[in-house]
């Protein structure tokens, strides 16, 4: 009996392994071209035609402008940059996550040799041109050349009356091993302001 009860046990894990490793995650970046209450119709930034299923908890969070100044030490934000020719990162956007998004400073896909620091503010201070963001995260820190224009975006929770053709959408979503796109939240633009990322 116990020999069959670690049998089936074994078995559950090999399947929970399997289920895991047939789904990946992407990140989809794009425009709505139709939504009917539970599949959203994008038109991807590279042009692809994509549909992500939305289930009855997914969560929609709209794109709202701030300025760094709505920003304060001990704040929890991400930003994507590129190094100048100087080797300074310069931010490309900023915006406020949430503490559950792991920190870190990671490369990132938007274009060639961008990254995305994922930190708690230590200091805003005024420079040439902009402003000098100080990023710290478990196990370092970063320092982000913030110029006057960049987009500074938070998000603030909305329903999916704004998943409408045209808005400009952001997602982490999860691809089955049948191709099956998921998602569990979706930022979205509103009054202009789109979700950087």
């Amino acid at each position: 009996m116990n020999l069959l009860r670690i049998t089936w046990f074994a078995c559950v894990l090999m399947l929970a392994s399997a289920v895991a490793e047939a789904q990946t995650n992407v990140r989809v970046r794009g425009t709505i071209t139709a939504f009917d209450g539970k599949v959203l119709a994008v038109q991807s930034r590279d042009g692809k035609d994509l549909k992500l299923q939305l289930t009855d908890s997914t969560t929609v969070a709209a794109a709202k402008a701030i300025t760094l100044a709505d920003l304060k030490p001990g704040d929890y934000v991400g930003s994507t940059a590129v190094k100048n020719a100087g080797g300074a990162l310069v931010a490309r956007e900023v915006h406020a996550i949430a503490r559950t998004v792991p920190e870190g400073h990671t490369p990132w896909e938007t274009e060639p040799g961008a990254s995305m620091t994922n930190a708690n503010i230590v200091s805003v201070v005024k420079s040439a041109g902009g402003d000098e963001l100080t990023l710290e995260y478990k196990g370092g820190s970063q320092k982000i050349l913030v110029p006057d224009g960049t987009p500074i975006v938070n998000f603030i929770p909305a329903d999916k009356s704004l998943l409408v053709p045209g808005a400009t959408i952001f997602t982490g979503a999860s691809v089955a091993a049948d191709g099956k796109i998921t998602t569990g939240r979706v930022a979205v633009s509103k009054d202009g302001v789109k979700p950087p990322q």
